[in-house]
């Protein structure tokens, strides 16, 4: 199995609230990580106004810090499943 690097994180949104920006739920017995409602409600607001009129610079950049975000936990939520499913495979 080849292992991966996680995609560097430069910084984050200052909107990131420092508790409860991630929740974490069991999936067929896997722990599965998303952005927590807070922080999923502030991104559907942004994509929302984006449709209307254009971003600050400053909300653009929000933006982009949590799509990296996101790509972050997908990586975390896809190293997570691959290792469970290796270990379930060698079991048998």
């Amino acid at each position: 199995m080849t292992i991966s690097l996680p995609p560097k994180l430069n910084s984050l949104p200052k909107t990131l609230p420092i508790e409860g920006a991630v929740r974490i739920d069991l999936e067929e017995g896997i722990l599965v990580f998303r952005a927590s409602s807070t922080v999923q409600s502030r991104i559907e607001e942004l994509l929302v106004k984006q449709q209307n009129a254009p971003l600050s610079a400053e909300e653009e950049k929000e933006l982009d810090w949590y799509e990296e975000i996101d790509d972050y936990l997908s990586f975390v939520n896809r190293t997570i499943r691959n290792v469970s499913l290796a270990q379930t495979q060698q079991a048998l």
